[in-house]
């Protein structure tokens, strides 16, 4: 008789899976991980992820597609309940950066598949992927905030991604610093007036 399999578990193991292999590929590097690796991280037998997900080259996809997905979720989510336009440029800022681990380990892990994509035209169609997800949300913020150009949400992005690299290298990141950097960059960029600094409370 067959096992009978519950899609509910199916889905949460693969979940865990996904993460495993995430935080292997930030500690190994894209090219240097093995799904025997992955497997150890997981704590599960390499025949449990090439079950679920076929090959390396599968699982590294998988992983890929949910980062973008629950990453662009929580920035949209957020600016939607974000109530005027400064609160959504402050919470898309903070999304972006949004704590030093978080920040460190995506933007290895994305520049890492960025790299790879250069030669693999599979790892390509998913860059390409995230590029449109991505523009699509940039845009929603343009919309939501200021009306102007969509072209601008193309430089909303170049902003974030040159601001991440530059996160990356720095020695001891500070995450408010950059998260204000962001912010007065969105300003600029989507012609919008920074509020006032709140007046200094006398003595």
């Amino acid at each position: 008789m067959a096992r009978r399999v519950n899609p509910i578990q199916e889905r949460q193991r693969r979940t865990a899976l996904e993460r495993a292999a995430y935080l292997a590929i930030f500690e190994q590097g894209y090219a240097g991980v093995t799904l025997d690796r992955i497997a150890a991280h997981a704590g599960v037998s390499k025949g449990t992820l090439v079950y679920h997900f076929g090959t390396k080259e599968g699982l590294l996809a998988a992983v890929m597609r949910r980062f973008v997905r629950t990453i662009t979720a929580a920035t949209r989510r957020a600016l939607r309940l974000a109530p005027t336009p400064h609160d959504r440029l402050r919470a898309y800022a903070e999304n972006q950066f949004y704590t030093v681990e978080s920040t460190r380990r995506f933007y290895t892990v994305y520049l890492d598949f960025l790299a790879a994509s250069t030669r693999d035209p599979s790892l390509m169609t998913l860059q390409r992927a995230y590029a449109e997800e991505t523009h699509r949300m940039d845009v929603e913020l343009v919309r939501l905030t200021s009306g102007g150009p969509v072209g601008r949400a193309w430089q909303l992005r170049a902003l974030v991604d040159g601001l991440s690299v530059r996160f990356l290298s720095d020695p001891d990141p500070d995450l408010a610093q950059y998260r204000q950097w962001c912010l007065e960059g969105l300003y600029r960029l989507l012609d919008l007036d920074a509020p006032a600094a709140p007046a200094a409370r006398p003595d």
